[in-house]
């Protein structure tokens, strides 16, 4: 049956490390169908919330890459189910995921949800655009108020996705996601300092009385 991401990554080298490690026979009788060729509400879900992601590509000389990407959440769109677009950014103007793409249009995603300990693991084909090559996905892309420039968009073909386990994935949580954890500490803290003023406020009154 189909395991669509492993369909892709088990080469000849993955199968002979396997079988070195003992585990060929785990996925070599493999019973289920796990193609993941589309994008369901879950994972539609799950991208809408992310504001980064790591993106691997490859050099002509054969020489991984990996990049962050990051922006505000959502700014990895989902065009349809089987496509995903974002804005390019400024950054370092290095373009070295942008060389290699060009070179070999073929990457791997992985987005993280630290807090949950959830990892999507995504292989696609990578077409870069200009700016002004779809205005409809230009506009979906541009995130108002955000200030950065964009320079092209990358929208990528969806080959396969796939889920990891939670293993090895430590629990971080940022800014945003600590202060909405401590708010209602915070507004009962401010509720018990406003009654312990009131209760001070009455206790002087009646010392003065």
């Amino acid at each position: 049956m189909s395991y669509g991401f492993l369909d892709i990554a088990m080469t000849p080298s993955v199968r002979a490390a396997q079988a070195e490690m003992g585990a060929d026979r785990q996925w070599a009788h493999f019973e289920g169908d796990r193609e993941f060729d589309r994008f369901t509400r879950n994972e539609a879900a799950f991208i809408a919330a992310r504001d980064s992601f790591y993106m691997g590509s490859v050099s002509e000389d054969g020489w991984p890459y990996v990049q962050h990407r990051g922006g505000p959440a959502g700014f990895l769109k989902m065009v349809d189910e089987r496509t995903l677009a974002f804005a390019d950014y400024r950054g370092n103007r290095q373009y070295i995921s942008t060389g290699n793409l060009a070179a070999n249009d073929r990457a791997c995603l992985i987005l993280m949800d630290y807090p949950r300990r959830m990892r999507l693991k995504i292989y696609a084909h990578v077409e870069k655009l200009s700016l002004d090559a779809d205005a409809a996905l230009t506009d979906l892309v541009l995130a108002p108020g955000y200030k950065a420039r964009p320079e092209r968009i990358f929208r990528l073909r969806l080959d396969a996705f796939d889920w990891n386990c939670p293993q090895h994935i430590t629990p971080r949580f940022t800014e945003q996601e600590i202060e909405q954890a401590l708010r209602p500490l915070h507004e009962r803290m401010a509720e018990l300092e406003a009654e312990n003023a009131a209760l001070r406020g009455r206790l002087e009154e009646q010392g003065e009385a």
